[in-house]
């Protein structure tokens, strides 16, 4: 007898083995309305005969020789009367039809629920601070008002002559995180053909200053300078000059982010999270007002990893534009009409919708051109614009594209590879990037970062680190 070919035989039109397979098709449908019914009897009596009917197809597979009607006589016969009895319990087509939709939009509901709970726990995740990193903080700060050395020796390093020498490469970071700070600020020199002409520019918060400048007392990185100051310190910081602060006084914009529950639960939880409010994500629309004495900037992210010697940034042309960074527009849904409600006539009359969007992270800024154009104070005009949030409602980034709208040079995308927070990111990609970009919830210091990419952020934690030993990091 010849060798089976289960396609054909499954595709013949006189085939028992399709009628096996279409009875099978049937029936498993008719068991998910059997149950809908709670008619249990009868969706375990049409799984017996599922079963029975499998256990044929699978014997034919086996032996490699095609079913016979004689040895499937029985089971088609009792397969159809079963069929039949479901048609008589009223499954027809058309009920089946209906319920089968009833059935798909309640699991599409319960999706969307697992959905809308998974995003929650994982932004509270991604918000919580780990034991270890609160552990280090508190040990630097011990550290540094029990020892008198540390503040010499942070004094000495610091060199006051370089940190307005418009001849060395400025690098700014306004970041609470230690660890995170660390690992930019040491890839950075690890990388650089030329260390000793990297200048770091670190601005914390009161909580974590202390820690911030002793970490980088006890620490050196290749001779690189760093200086360390806390943002309470930058006396025009008032609610007067800052449209954030003025807002912050607001008690509609009080219960927005931080109650909870002020709208019924409509606003996902990202939209609410008050990190948007903090000074340190909004330090970077004031660089010109914290650096006075700058002509230029490289801006990094606390969550970036950098892999390449940076100086090629600061002799980029940007063409009289005041902001170089890379566009995210390769795909649609990076373009303007993603960050910015286009049913408002403010942004619709002065935005193009399509406009390519681009990213925070890695930018080069031309403060000489920031001052002579008030950047500024454009930013300033939007917020107080967005004061209902109406024009758009989460982050830095919307006000950002708004703010630097022809004002932006296009980057080579090599210079800032963003995605390694929450998605797959090609391999290529990620080897010849610059500076690779942890965006999202997923950050490398915490259990849920993306495992395969925890080791190009880690390569620059030295575990072995007596203070880091101490708080079990590892």
């Amino acid at each position: 007898m010849e060798g089976l070919n289960i396609t054909d035989e499954m595709l013949s039109a006189n085939s028992v083995t399709r009628q096996l397979t279409d009875q099978i098709s049937l029936a498993k449908a008719f068991v998910v309305i059997a149950k809908e019914s709670n008619n249990l009897q009868f969706a375990w009596e049409l799984s017996a005969q599922i079963r029975n009917s499998q256990v044929l197809l699978s014997n034919a597979a086996t032996r490699r020789t095609p079913l016979t009607t004689r040895e499937t006589e029985t089971a088609i016969r009792d397969m159809a009367l079963l069929l039949y009895q479901a048609q008589q319990f009223h499954y027809d087509s058309a009920t089946m039809i209906m319920r089968l939709k009833a059935k798909i939009q309640g699991l599409e509901e319960q999706m969307g629920s697992v959905n809308e709970k998974s995003s929650k726990y994982g932004q509270i995740a991604a918000e919580e601070v780990p034991k270890s990193l609160y552990c280090l903080g508190v040990r630097l700060t011990t550290e540094w008002f029990g020892n008198q050395n540390l503040q010499r020796k942070l004094k000495e390093r610091k060199q006051m002559e370089k940190l307005t020498d418009n001849n060395l490469y400025h690098f700014c970071v306004f970041s609470d995180n230690i660890l995170a700070t660390s690992v930019v600020v040491n890839s950075t020199a690890s990388n650089s053909k030329n260390p000793d002409m990297i200048v770091f520019h670190l601005v914390t918060d009161e909580i974590n200053y202390a820690a911030m400048k002793a970490w980088f007392a006890i620490n050196s990185f290749r001779g690189v300078t760093v200086e360390v100051q806390k943002f309470e310190d930058f006396k025009w910081l008032n609610a007067s000059y800052v449209p954030v602060l003025k807002q912050l006084q607001d008690s509609e914009t009080q219960s927005y982010y931080f109650s909870g529950n002020n709208d019924g639960g409509r606003t996902p939880i990202k939209f609410r999270n008050p990190k948007y409010l903090s000074m340190l994500n909004h330090l970077r629309f004031y660089i010109p007002e914290v650096f006075p004495a700058l002509k230029k900037v490289v801006f990094l992210d606390d969550d970036v990893v950098v892999q390449t010697d940076l100086s090629a940034l600061f002799s980029i042309n940007l063409n009289g534009n005041v902001n170089g960074a890379v566009e995210t527009c390769m795909e649609t849904f990076h373009r303007y009409h993603k960050y910015l409600n286009y049913s408002h006539p403010l942004i619709r009359e002065h935005f193009d919708p399509d406009a390519c969007g681009w990213a925070f992270g890695m930018n080069i800024f031309d403060l000489v051109e920031w001052r002579k154009r008030n950047v500024t104070g454009i930013y300033h005009y939007w917020q107080e614009k967005n004061v209902d949030r109406t024009l758009w409602k989460l982050g830095t980034l919307p006000p950002g594209l708004l703010t630097f709208y022809g004002l932006t040079e296009p980057l080579n995308p090599a210079w800032h590879v963003l995605g390694l927070g929450y998605t797959n990111v090609d391999p290529q990609l990620i080897e010849k990037g610059a500076v690779l970009h942890y965006n999202g919830n997923s950050k490398p210091w915490l259990k849920i970062g993306m495992e395969k990419y925890k080791p190009l952020w880690e390569k620059y934690v030295d575990y072995n680190h007596p203070q880091l030993q101490q708080c079990n990091f590892h």
